[in-house]
């Protein structure tokens, strides 16, 4: 986490920030709110507050909603004290932060309030901004979502590029006694019925992920799963067919627009006296 912010900080206030060299008096110090402007799920409070604190250690930052939280328009979720041409150097970055994560917690609480009841767990993807991922997952799960993999070293997932590759049947299932072997978990991307009915026979594998599969196969799928093996669907979800997808029985379903498509929230920065 440290290290984005350090890119955010040098990429924003470069040599120095000239506005407030200019035009706020190095001896002024106030009191300052962010606010939000509209309603949602919070996320990106600590790493607002650290991005203050990264400017100038002398800022206090007081957080009054956590991450998770639900916000209404209107709502103080972080109070500041201290000098105010740090505050206001601090002031878009920090911002660029807390929205943006908020808002990948609210895309993902839409998504998960759909689903509710049905035991369905929501998952994440890779599909995040270069840099961000860490940020954007925690994000995911103040939105009540569940992380997917990291990355491509902590979780095997044969798609069908790997297949297109050349990975026939015998490579397949080495490949999979070896992943199972190094304490790794192992998923597989099928494309139709009978890639499932296939993967179904190899117990070690512990997730098929259906993709882009119609809701009737998805059912079928489901049917065609062994004792201990799991299913994801993935491809095509979104808030008008999502519950849908789950009343189908898959294990999961996974949504890159949690992260790829989230709108950032609308909070803002006021000052609202001098300290």
């Amino acid at each position: 986490m440290s290290d984005v912010i350090d890119l955010a900080l040098i990429e924003d206030i470069g040599a120095g920030d000239v506005t407030v060299k200019h035009f706020t008096a190095p001896e002024r110090r106030c009191h300052a709110r962010i606010i939000a402007k509209q309603q949602g799920v919070l996320a990106g409070i600590d790493t607002a507050v650290e991005v203050f604190h990264r400017v100038d250690g002398n800022i206090v930052a007081t957080k009054v909603v956590e991450d998770g939280g639900l916000i209404a328009c209107g709502d103080e979720v972080l109070r500041l004290a201290g000098p105010t041409g740090s505050i206001l150097t601090a002031e878009r970055t920090a911002l660029n932060f807390l929205q943006r994560l908020s808002g990948v917690a609210t895309q993902t609480r839409r998504y998960v309030d759909l689903i509710a009841g049905t035991g369905v767990q929501l998952l994440d993807t890779r599909k995040t901004t270069p840099g961000f991922r860490v940020l954007e997952k925690a994000a995911v799960r103040a939105g009540g979502g569940t992380n997917h993999r990291l990355g491509l070293h902590d979780m095997v997932m044969v798609k069908d590029n790997h297949l297109a590759g050349g990975l026939n049947a015998e490579a397949l299932m080495e490949g999979v006694r070896a992943a199972k072997a190094a304490g790794l978990r192992v998923e597989v991307e099928a494309d139709s019925l009978e890639q499932v009915r296939e993967f179904a026979r190899v117990p070690e594998i512990d997730v098929i992920l259906l993709d882009n599969m119609s809701i009737e196969d998805m059912c079928e799928a489901v049917l065609l799963r062994p004792a201990g093996m799991q299913l994801e669907a993935s491809g095509g979800v979104t808030l008008e067919n999502i519950r849908l997808i789950a009343e189908t029985g898959v294990n999961f379903i996974s949504v890159g627009a949690l992260t790829h498509s989230a709108t950032a929230l609308d909070l803002s920065l006021e000052i609202v006296g001098d300290e």
